[in-house]
């Protein structure tokens, strides 16, 4: 008889980080879902470094070929991670793939971009995939279609940074509005009273994760043991 626990066991969740950010941020969710009974994957990528399908296809082709035996592919992404995976599913299937959740995704681009993408040093600081974040039409999320896929977003409604916050509609997470992080497609949206930098610490947004992987929806999160916030 397979138990709850193994046929967990058999998915795998991938785990992407955002824009100069590294694996180690999504470290409590990466345990989390392996106390839940996932399979997990949680690999750097050089953010910073490549435009978004260059890294779509390196980042997210080689974490899905870590997968070879997983009855599910599930992905849970904070910020540049969703779009790696949108422009990723755009070119490639996958036949099991699962649900997705993507934490303060900039599903129609950033304000933020659009206001110091000439400022010296931003391009720097962020690289190619991040001057491809703006709200224009020639930007990458514009050019991204509805989503095709069970896929919930998560979308923070706190601020660390005023400064960043006044280029962006209201309410936002100091780097993406609520707003920008919707898409076309998707089947659940929540928010949280979250920041961009740590919305993948809150233990409510860990609850909503586990939910939505398993049911293909947030319902009401409960906050599991042992997560951070």
């Amino acid at each position: 008889m397979v138990t709850e626990a193994q046929a967990l066991n058999d998915e795998c969740v991938i785990l992407l980080h955002g824009l100069a950010r590294t694996e180690a941020s999504m470290r409590p969710l990466e345990r989390v879902l392996e106390a839940e009974g996932y399979t997990v994957i949680n690999e750097g990528y050089p953010s910073r470094h490549r435009s978004i399908r260059e890294l779509a296809e390196t980042a997210v082709g080689r974490t899905v070929a870590g997968c070879p035996d997983a009855t599910k592919i599930h992905f849970v992404t904070h910020s540049l991670g969703g779009i790696l995976v949108r422009a990723y599913l755009e070119q490639s299937k996958i036949g099991n793939l699962g649900r997705v959740v993507m934490l303060a995704p900039p599903n129609q681009g950033s304000e933020v971009v659009d206001a110091l993408r000439d400022v010296p040093g931003f391009a720097t600081m962020n690289g190619p995939a991040g001057l491809e974040l703006g709200t224009g039409p020639d930007d990458v999320p514009a050019r991204l279609g509805p989503v095709d896929f069970e896929l919930g977003v998560v979308a923070g409604t706190r601020s660390v940074n005023m400064l960043l916050s006044l280029l962006l509609p209201n309410p936002d997470d100091g780097k993406v509005s609520v707003e920008s992080a919707r898409v076309a497609g998707m089947r659940d949206f929540v928010t949280v009273p979250s920041s961009h930098p740590f919305i993948m610490r809150s233990k409510l947004v860990h609850g909503y994760v586990l939910s939505f992987l398993a049911n293909g929806m947030f319902g009401v999160a409960e906050a599991p043991a042992g997560g951070d916030e």
